[in-house]
This record gives C-alpha cells, sequence and structure tokens, in this order.
C-alpha cells in the first residue's frame, strides 16, 4: 500500500472532489493539505449533489478517516455548519480529525479581505471569505492556531493582542468601526467547544498510517494555475496547490509520495480576475457553460470558459510530478463539429511552449491552436470507453501525447458510474 496525490492542473474546477470520492473508497485516511472554504468540491452521489468547502471528499466512504490538514485555514463556523449538513443527511462525521496546527479565520480577516479587495485599483476576484488575510497574518507571525483556539486562556490572550492591532488598521486605515473583544470570544469559544473532540495532531496519525501500510490519499483544493508561486500571480490564491505542498501541508516527507494525479477538464475554465489565453467569448462559451453546469460551487459566479490548453498541462506536469492524468467532462464537448486545442504560444515570430512568468509577456503571447474533428454522441451514456466515437478517442489521446502522461480515468458525468477506468491507480 501506499499514497496518492490529487491536484488541480489547471485554475481549479477540474473535478477533484469526484475523483477523490472513487479513490477514496480503497483508502484509510483522506487528507487536505491546503487551502480554506474558497474551494468548493461537488460529488454527485445517487443523484444527490454534495457540496464540500473543508471536509474532505472521502467523508462519503464509511470507514476513511477525513482529516483537515495544518496547511489549511479554517472558518470554523462554516466547518460545524458543513458537518451539520452531513450529519442531517445520514453521513457518519466521527471520522473528521483537525490538525491543531491548522489556522483560524477570523472575523477580522473577513472583514480586511472585503475592505482591501474593495480598495484595490486592480480587482483580484477573491472570495472576500478572509483566505488570504489569514495566511498573511500566519507567515507574519500574528495567526491564531485551532490548538490555540480550544485553550480558553491562550485564545483570550492572543484575540486581544491581535484584535488590538487590527483595530486600529480599522480606524485609521479604512476608517471604520473597530471591532468587539467580547463578541468575537464568546462566539469563538462556543466554536471551540465543538469542534475540540475532533483536534488531534495529525501529522503524527497520518505517519504512523503510512509507516503501518495504509492507504492514504492527499487531496487539493484549487489548481497549479493558482499557485501563489507558480500560478498567474497576483491573480493566485494564497496557498500552493501543488503536489510539494503535501509535505508542509499535512506534516509527512517528500519520500512518502507515491503518485500523483492530476485532474484535467477537457476544456479550460477560471473564476475571477486573471490571464485566460484561451479564453472563449460569445454563444459557444455560453452553450459550453451552460452544459457543463459552469457556475463556482463556493461563490455561484460564472465561470470563463476556454479551449483545453497544453502549456498550462506541461506547466502543470513539470511542477507535479504527475504520474497519472485524468479527464474530467469529456461529454461536455459532444455535439462541436470541431474541437481546438492550444499547443503553444506564439510571441514576436517565436513559439513558446512552457508557461512564461511575466503577465507582461503573457498578453503578448497568441495561442496556436490544433483543431480536430468533434463528436455528436452523448458520451455519457456510453458504457465502455472503447466504444467511444474515434474523434473522442483521438482527442483523449492527443491530450496524453501533448502531456507526455499515461491517461488513467475518463469521466463522463458526474455520477461515480460515468467513470471510464483505463488503468488500475492502485495504492
Amino acid at each position: 500500500m501506499g499514497t496518492i496525490v490529487v491536484v488541480g492542473t489547471q485554475w481549479g474546477d477540474e473535478g477533484k472532489g469526484k475523483i477523490t470520492d472513487i479513490l477514496a473508497e480503497k483508502a484509510s485516511l483522506v487528507v487536505r493539505f491546503q487551502g480554506g472554504n474558497n474551494a468548493g468540491h461537488t460529488i454527485v452521489i445517487d443523484d444527490i449533489v454534495h457540496k464540500l468547502h473543508l471536509i474532505p471528499s472521502g467523508v462519503f466512504n464509511p470507514g476513511t478517516m477525513c482529516i483537515i490538514g495544518n496547511g489549511l485555514v479554517i472558518d470554523p463556523e462554516v466547518l460545524i455548519n458543513e458537518i451539520k449538513a452531513l450529519d442531517q443527511k445520514g453521513i457518519d462525521t466521527s471520522g473528521i480529525k483537525i490538525s491543531d496546527r491548522a489556522h483560524v479565520i477570523m472575523p477580522y480577516h473577513r472583514r480586511l479581505d472585503s475592505l482591501e479587495e474593495e480598495k484595490r485599483h486592480i480587482k483580484i476576484g477573491t472570495t472576500k471569505r478572509g483566505i488570504g488575510p489569514a495566511y498573511f497574518d500566519k507567515i507574519s507571525r500574528t495567526g491564531i492556531r485551532i490548538g490555540e483556539m480550544i485553550n480558553p486562556e491562550e485564545f483570550a490572550a492572543r484575540v486581544k493582542s491581535v484584535l488590538e492591532c487590527k483595530n486600529e488598521i480599522f480606524e485609521k486605515i479604512y476608517g471604520v468601526e473597530p471591532m468587539d473583544f467580547e463578541e468575537i470570544y464568546e462566539e469563538y469559544s462556543q466554536y471551540a467547544l465543538m469542534l475540540k473532540d475532533k483536534v488531534a495532531d495529525t501529522s503524527l496519525i497520518i505517519n504512523r498510517a503510512v509507516d503501518e501500510g495504509s492507504p492514504v490519499l492527499f487531496e487539493g483544493a484549487q489548481g497549479v494555475m493558482l499557485d501563489i508561486d507558480h500560478g498567474t500571480y497576483p491573480f493566485v490564491t494564497s496557498s500552493n496547490p501543488t503536489a510539494g505542498a503535501v509535505c508542509i501541508g499535512a506534516g509527512i516527507g517528500p519520500g512518502r509520495i507515491d503518485k500523483v494525479l492530476g485532474i484535467v477538464k477537457a476544456y479550460t475554465t477560471r473564476v475571477g480576475e486573471g490571464p485566460f489565453p484561451t479564453e472563449l467569448f460569445g454563444e459557444l462559451a455560453d452553450n459550453l457553460r451552460e452544459f457543463g453546469g459552469e457556475y463556482g460551487t463556493t461563490t455561484g459566479r460564472p465561470r470563463r470558459i476556454g479551449w483545453l490548453d497544453a502549456v498550462v498541462l506541461r506547466h502543470a506536469r513539470r511542477l507535479n510530478a504527475l504520474t497519472h492524468i485524468v479527464i474530467t467532462k469529456l461529454d461536455v464537448l459532444s455535439g462541436l463539429s470541431t474541437v481546438k486545442i492550444c499547443t503553444g504560444y506564439q510571441l514576436e515570430g517565436k513559439v513558446i511552449e512552457e508557461w512564461p512568468a511575466s503577465l507582461g509577456v503573457l498578453q503578448r503571447c497568441q495561442p496556436i491552436y490544433e483543431e480536430m474533428e468533434g463528436w455528436t454522441e452523448d458520451l455519457s451514456k456510453i458504457d465502455r470507453y472503447e466504444d467511444f466515437p474515434p474523434q473522442a478517442l483521438a482527442y483523449v489521446n492527443r491530450i496524453q501525447e501533448l502531456a507526455q502522461v499515461p491517461i488513467s480515468i475518463v469521466s463522463v458525468g458526474p455520477g461515480r458510474n460515468q467513470t471510464k477506468i483505463l488503468e488500475e491507480i492502485n495504492y
């Protein structure tokens, strides 16, 4: 037995939740290792839609322990409501564990997130859920961790100290009213009581499981193009959604990672501002958005739509050392007479095949497209992958050639039974 990491290879929303849910069936532990409730994973089981933001997607598999790692920032109210919603559906949440080292999103983080976004001349497109400010406090060493929140005396002292500084910012920089300590402390003390039994040193739990040979699945949020270091900076998230972040965000060594699955949507989407070289507009984009249900799980915002970008895919392959690829939403492309793949960028007479760091350079790039014949058949109703129309098979094979990574799974719908296994991915 071993470990598998699931990461998004684009700008998020690739379908990681569904694939994690399927792979979790054989996992002892499923671990989220970064991000916060700015992420949204949708899982459909028996035609019932479940939306998760903090809890790992393995929660629907009985007996699987679900760990919220130290690399996350956690809004306790959101987490508690998510647990309650699952309990009401009869889903067992007793196996959820929360790292005592994970940082807490406080009310002043959400307020700062909103005020900062409103003040920016160039909007980032933040979800305004306090994710960025919470990570900022973590790095500036003024953050509050879950382990402190469940310790009343320590928590009170920390909140008083931090809130004094935050209120100066609210009053002197933004000209708004200060926040009240007693109100915050009372609210979060109630959250602490509800969550304290789930708090643990999760790094120990994970490493012991690996030592014992138990299968462990690591679930990433967002996608590589939103990585704070390697994405479309500054239009990125505040964490590292790449496989390397597993080590820090879960508390394991690099030698513990065995396989890395990159989830690739058959076309490309992104939410919020920032560059998008293959973006489509007009009727085609509108049709793909509606057919694919491309609206943010967390925000409900319509996603921007574009053709598949192999430059982005190669970038993801290199950064994550991908061992397998999963194609999702291939069925959404059914009915198009032609489909396109961006194989590189044209820049001042030269061909660029790797993602440039400079957004200024990127703005001058034009996508180079390879056009392929489309198909009309509804893939979601075809039982065997081998029975897909030859045009769809050719499209999948071309993605594999461009990525230079084997494709192991192809998904053609939200249901578990709409998943075609080309190669078993064993722990």
